[in-house]
């Protein structure tokens, strides 16, 4: 099947599927969820030879970790869907009911955005977060995995399809694309598909934006910052580094730039690493972190580049200030965290870092879809049209205007025989 005939076919289900009820969606994804523990053997075997294949091509260890798809991750992809069976249905809310005149409504109700193409990294488990995002939204989606999970995207895509299919969802919903080649062709189908969501590097990234007319919403790069100011709890700045850095590092809103006070340096720094030595972070700074810890020198390549992988550099600075404006110059908009005791401080950093994700005196790998409880995430936008931070339900949401009225025609505005009244209602259901 050509890819233009595949594409027209998820646009065709996500019509129907976009007026499916809430308890049909809910029951596909309680039957998803039981059919991934059923064929769990399957899935393993799959992504076993995916592992076997990516290690005889060598492949990075980061690139492995994510590929990894176990026992664990299976469970945590099935709690991801029970969580999102959970969460409050985003298609049909009222957002807005006028009464414009006696007899005529205007409503704005939430709707799917249609079909969804999603190209993403070697994450397994991305695909299975991704689909059932989709599905509860009412969103038919196009996946493009990476090669790499070639054999366990296959499984995954079979054992969802099959599984929505026995629930009563439309066919044809969700489709699996696996050649670059598709991609190329999806970014040309802007009469199918409503919206595209890379998820790679930030070459990758800017590429898909330049070649479609299709409206694009994901992010780049993950340059992710941990500030410890002056005032920051020791123990707690180690903490919150420590598991910023090495509690998940193959990810996007893993920590890559320490930003350390100059006052808070003498002490903190040597704790920092020990303890990153004992996790085998290679560290680099800057002249300063240089004098107080053994360090390599950081360049000017290293406050824009993320790492994915256990490396960290380092660099101290004289104020809050010095602080925000080394984020807003070298950061890509992400997750950033400030460590301090000081309310105020706090407040300032969150007001005037300019990324969709600022924290206080916790791990930036709280930023995330899951751990917000938007149901997981399709990716994390770092853009500021429509949807910011972790994209769950409610950026894979639109609205339409709905007006009911009586016969009403615009010439007795016109000419003012009628006039409009805009009154809020109360009645906030438009059928």
């Amino acid at each position: 099947m050509n890819m233009n005939e595949t594409a027209r076919q998820v646009k065709a289900a996500a019509l129907k599927l976009a007026a499916t009820s809430t308890d049909k969606r809910n029951g596909a994804l309680k039957q998803i969820a039981s059919a991934l523990t059923i064929r769990k053997d399957e899935i393993l075997e799959a992504n076993k030879l995916d592992l076997v294949r990516s290690e005889n091509e060598n492949i990075t260890a980061p690139l492995l970790k994510r590929l990894k798809f176990d026992d664990v991750k299976i469970t945590d992809v099935t709690d991801g869907i029970n969580s999102l069976v959970q969460l409050e249905d985003p298609i049909g809310r009222t957002l807005l009911a006028t009464e414009l005149d006696d007899g005529l409504e205007l409503f704005k109700v939430s709707c799917p955005i249609g079909v969804i193409g999603i190209i993403f990294e070697s994450r397994p488990d991305a695909l299975v977060q991704i689909s059932t995002l989709c599905l509860k939204s009412g969103n038919g989606v196009l996946l493009k995995g990476g090669s790499e999970a070639l054999e366990t995207n296959r499984i995954l895509a079979d054992i969802i399809s099959k599984a929505t299919a026995e629930a009563g969802i439309p066919a044809n919903w969700l489709k699996l694309l696996e050649t670059r080649s598709d991609v190329n062709e999806m970014l040309k189908m802007d009469n199918y598909i409503d919206l595209i969501i890379p998820r790679g590097s930030n070459d990758f990234v800017r590429y898909i934006m330049n070649n479609s007319n299709i409206p694009v919403m994901g992010h780049a790069d993950g340059i992710c910052h941990c500030y410890v100011e002056a005032d920051a709890d020791a123990d707690m700045a180690l903490r919150v580094v420590v598991d910023s850095k090495i509690q998940y590092a193959a990810v996007c809103n893993a920590l890559e730039t320490l930003l350390v006070h100059s006052s808070a340096a003498p002490v903190f720094l040597p704790a920092l690493k020990a303890a990153m030595d004992a996790k085998q972070v290679e560290l680099t700074g800057c002249s300063r972190t240089m004098s107080i810890i053994t360090v390599k020198p950081a360049t000017e390549e290293d406050w824009s580049t993320e790492y994915l992988d256990y490396k960290l550099s380092i660099k101290i600075v004289d104020s809050i200030d010095e602080a925000i404006d080394h984020i807003n110059t070298y950061g890509s908009g992400h997750t950033d965290s400030i460590v301090t005791s000081s309310r105020e401080k706090a407040a300032k950093f969150m007001s005037l870092v300019d990324s969709g994700n600022v924290l206080w005196n916790c791990s930036t790998r709280f930023s995330d879809g899951y751990r917000y409880g938007f149901g997981a995430e399709v990716g994390i936008s770092t853009g500021k049209l429509h949807a910011r931070g972790p994209v769950g339900l409610e950026g894979l949401v639109i609205y339409k205007y709905k007006v009911i009225g009586n016969g009403h025609i615009v010439a007795e505005y016109a000419n003012r025989t009628k006039t409009f009244k805009h009154r809020k209602l109360c009645n906030d259901s438009p059928l």
